[in-house]
């Protein structure tokens, strides 16, 4: 009997499914209805939903609620500081079935390798992970980074079966004045699926760059900016990352009538973050306590992200759809009692039967050695351009601040906040250093540095003195990279990412306790903000106004220029 056979004959009951799931009740997203009956499952489809099956293994759900597996619609899993495997492992119990990723953090350092590993890796994990393919590797001509994707590039790994169009068109001043290498990027995916970034973007710029063919877009932080977006035909992925988070400025546009345009995404969230408060289902559970209605949200965790990204195959809990299937204790309370992808059920075993992969991007940290000279910010003027962080949003102000120039040098001043982040390039491509001030993290002594430096990924670091930024920035390469907190001429707490200088080798339990002693040793130097790491790492990314710095120098993003 053929699988076609088998299905059919499954779904009308004229055979025993493969597997029954009985006593639940399934939520429709489409209809908002409640549907007594069994599930029964062929392979990894579902035949059949609201009647009485049999079936060769049957599971026991009474009492519990099904519903369709969650969608993350864009997201960068070296965010999450592990791998794909470990991702997979964290995340999938709480009910996420599907993550569609743009692998550009480690494409910006070893170029296509980094992606053909998150491809291979898609082939391995049990959610199904699929890889867009990234559109700036650099973001832009204003920073050093490890790798150059050109369209040429691009059509090398095309063909793979996780793929589903280009990622986050991030150069969105190069799409609408017609840069040729943007250009050659959009025709080649001209026709399929293609995502957007595009903050703040209005009018007709807005409309120059969805004519260009842009489905998608995951930056709009306040309502009045995503309903634009919406009205000119822009599917919008309301967001909450680590740091970027826009769930309660979008919160009021979730209904059930613009909920077929609308999705989630957490675009870069940590295990810390997902260990104590959640992913997804922590997106679910906040909006429903905003007064948004369960059939919208839980339709935009799933069957609208699936119609926006063109996966016919799921989204709803009906014959034909993939079986990804998440059960519930309750709609608000969003706790996955169990987890099923593609048919098979999520546990430990499950798990621990994958293929892992071997690491790629090691020993990627070749950054000069610094000393302290190398901090200065030499000039001869007091005013001073300063990079303003807003917490909880990845766009900056453009503050400008007096800082009194002393024997050549602007030094950092903590009791006004005003402290130095400096740019390392470390590809081993030309050595530079940028010094610039930042204001907003409350940093009282010490320094902090990081290779999670978006997108180029040099090392970051800020600090009130430049002898403890040396310590840190110097660490970066006995480490292969990752999160070091420095004070007194003493390391207080680091966390290795050797992948690149991007993911830990190590279980996401473990990387989410260093975080906590990372967090609590920053904490420990004065600093205010929730989640200093990540905030620094956006510092650096030149598409996000207003004012950021690269290894370049500082740059007015609104300007698209280096200062």
């Amino acid at each position: 009997m053929t699988n076609l056979e088998r299905k059919i004959a499954q779904g009308r009951g004229d055979m025993p499914a493969d597997l029954v799931l009985r006593g639940g009740t399934v939520f429709d997203v489409v209809t908002g209805a409640m549907i007594a009956g069994d599930v029964a499952i062929c392979a990894d489809t579902i035949v059949g939903i609201g009647a009485d099956y049999d079936g060769d293994t049957i599971i026991d759900v009474n009492g519990l609620i099904l519903v369709p597996g969650f969608i993350d619609t864009h997201l960068h899993i070296e965010s999450s500081l592990v791998t794909p495997f470990e991702f997979d492992r964290c995340v999938a119990p709480r009910g996420i079935t599907t993550a569609i990723c743009d692998p550009h953090e480690i494409a910006n350092v070893i170029g296509l390798p980094g992606i053909r590993y998150f491809q291979e890796a898609s082939e391995h994990t049990l959610m199904d992970i699929r890889v867009q393919l990234s559109s700036c590797v650099p973001s832009t001509h204003m920073e050093t980074a490890g790798a150059t994707l050109r369209a040429s590039d691009l059509t090398r790994v095309m063909a793979h079966p996780s793929g589903i169009g280009l990622a986050e068109f991030m150069n969105y001043p190069g799409l609408i004045h017609r840069d040729p290498g943007c250009l050659a990027k959009l025709s080649l995916f001209e026709g399929g699926h293609i995502d957007g970034h595009c903050p703040q973007l209005s009018g007709m710029d807005l409309n120059a760059y969805i004519a260009a063919g842009i489905r998608t877009e995951h930056e709009a932080t306040t309502a009045e900016e995503a309903l634009e977006k919406l009205r000119k035909g822009m599917r919008v992925l309301i967001r909450e990352g680590s740091v970027s988070k826009d769930l309660d400025a979008l919160a009021p546009i979730l209904t059930e009538a613009t909920s077929s345009y609308l999705c989630l995404c957490t675009d870069d969230r940590n295990p810390l973050d997902i260990g104590e408060h959640g992913h997804l289902d922590y997106m679910i559970r906040r909006l429903i306590a905003l007064g948004a209605s369960p059939l919208a949200v839980y339709r935009a965790a799933s069957l609208s992200a699936a119609e926006a990204f063109g996966l016919k195959d799921r989204g709803q809990i009906a014959p034909g759809k993939r079986a990804d299937i998440v059960a519930l204790d309750s709609l608000e309370a969003c706790h996955a009692q169990m987890v099923f992808c593609a048919g098979q059920r999520l546990t430990d075993a499950a798990f621990a039967a994958r293929k892992i992969l071997p690491p790629v991007g090691r020993r990627s940290v070749l950054a000069p050695t610094v000393t302290p000279d190398d901090f200065r910010a030499r000039a001869n003027r007091a005013e001073t351009d300063v990079i303003g962080i807003l917490e909880g949003k990845i766009i900056t102000e453009h503050l400008h601040e007096n800082v009194p120039v002393e024997e050549g040098d602007k030094r950092p001043d903590p009791a006004r906040d005003l402290i130095r982040i400096s740019v390392i390039e470390r590809h081993g491509k030309n050595g530079n250093i940028a010094n610039g001030f930042v204001k907003g993290f409350g940093l009282k002594s010490g320094a902090i540095a990081s290779t999670v430096c978006h997108d180029h990924h040099n090392i970051a670091v800020v600090g009130t003195n430049y002898d403890d930024m040396t310590l840190a920035a110097n660490r970066m390469g006995d480490i292969e990279g990752g999160f070091v907190v420095a004070c007194d001429g003493e390391i207080l707490a680091e966390l290795p990412l050797p992948v690149a200088g991007l993911m830990s080798l190590e279980p996401f339990e473990t990387v989410r306790d260093r975080l906590t002693d990372l967090r609590r040793a920053a904490r420990a130097l004065g600093v205010t903000l929730e989640e200093p790491f990540l905030q620094l790492a956006f510092l650096a990314l030149p598409v996000i106004p207003a004012l950021k710095i690269t290894d370049r120098g500082m740059v007015d993003v609104s300007k698209f220029e280096i200062i």
